[in-house]
């Protein structure tokens, strides 16, 4: 059973928290560390990734097909270590389900684990860009994750 437990959060779970939860799996192993991803909307419960992200993730040899949008959950305070948001609009949403200081301290921003520390560092959505945009993502959360792997490993 896996050790550490990392989530990965956005507002509908189809763009950056899969891109992000395939990423750091394909970094850690998995007899170890379990990484997964939700969502705060509740817009797409039950549905694959966006076709965009899917495909970029493809492009770097990492498969995301199969992943399942999920509404992040009170109880995810309790199943995970660390959760990663997406942006200042997740981290509010988050902290609103919070009960306590522990769980508050678990939540932080992906990009805050690169040169940003503490500084609330967002990752756009690229949901309404194009192609570039999703690479964009995709390589940004690659750096991110790298880091996060690192850190994890030591």
């Amino acid at each position: 059973m896996p050790s550490t437990r990392i989530l990965m959060v956005c507002l509908g779970n189809i763009c950056r928290s899969p891109l992000a939860e395939g990423v750091l799996r394909s970094m850690l192993d998995k007899d170890f560390f379990e990484v997964d991803s939700a969502e705060t909307a509740g817009y797409h419960i039950g549905q694959a990734p966006d076709n965009r992200s899917i495909l970029v993730a493809k492009k770097y040899g990492i498969d995301i097909s199969s992943l399942k949008g999920r509404i992040f959950t009170p109880e995810d305070f309790d199943k995970f270590d660390y959760i990663f948001v997406m942006d200042k609009s997740n981290y509010k949403d988050i902290l609103s389900l919070a009960k306590s200081e522990k769980q508050r301290e678990k939540v932080s921003f992906l990009l805050d684990t690169l040169d940003y520390p503490m500084e609330m560092k967002e990752l756009p959505d690229p949901y309404y860009g194009s192609e570039k945009d999703f690479i964009f993502t995709y390589l940004e959360i690659k750096k991110a994750c790298k880091e996060i792997a690192r850190k994890l490993q030591l």
